[in-house]
């Protein structure tokens, strides 16, 4: 079952959504602020309207598997909206169940129904599960097979 995340969502939804990204965050080693502060800023970013945050949870349990955060703005190509995956993570131990595929079914059908005619992403050269997730949903290489290599540079302001 997924559960898109709303300026009403429960703290409870927020608190999930918040530790599952610093989980990510912490796999991969990279910088997480805590969860509590993650919450509150999901809940600004909701409310604000600048991210879509759908959670997914465990059939038998209600625990929380899975989270993918999407950002829906307007697009230079088109006057459509595009949609840009920003984060999609599934607990380790839950993998390969199931809870990407709906992620990723889910955060393509807000999209489409907030207007949006593309979707985008980024992962990483190596994590060749996701690539396969990504692949399986209908997503296409758009560099290095078929295209320019590209490199994402990002710095401090």
């Amino acid at each position: 079952m997924v559960e898109t995340l709303t300026g009403s969502a429960s703290s409870n939804g927020l608190a999930d959504a918040a530790q599952l990204l610093h989980d990510f965050n912490v796999e991969y080693h990279e910088p997480a602020p805590p969860p509590d502060e993650l919450a509150s800023r999901l809940a600004e970013l909701i409310v604000g309207d600048h991210v879509t945050v759908l959670l997914t949870r465990a059939h038998e349990t209600g625990a929380p598997t899975g989270v993918a955060v999407m950002r829906v703005q307007p697009s230079v190509w088109s006057r459509a909206q595009e949609a840009y995956l920003a984060e999609l993570y599934v607990v380790p131990s839950r993998r390969g169940q199931g809870y990407g595929r709906e992620l990723i079914t889910a955060t393509l059908r807000v999209a489409r129904e907030r207007g949006a005619d593309y979707a985008f992403l980024v992962t990483s050269e190596d994590d060749r599960p996701a690539q396969r997730l990504y692949e399986a949903a209908g997503f296409r290489r758009t560099e290095g097979e078929g295209g320019p290599l590209m490199l994402a540079y990002e710095r401090e302001l």
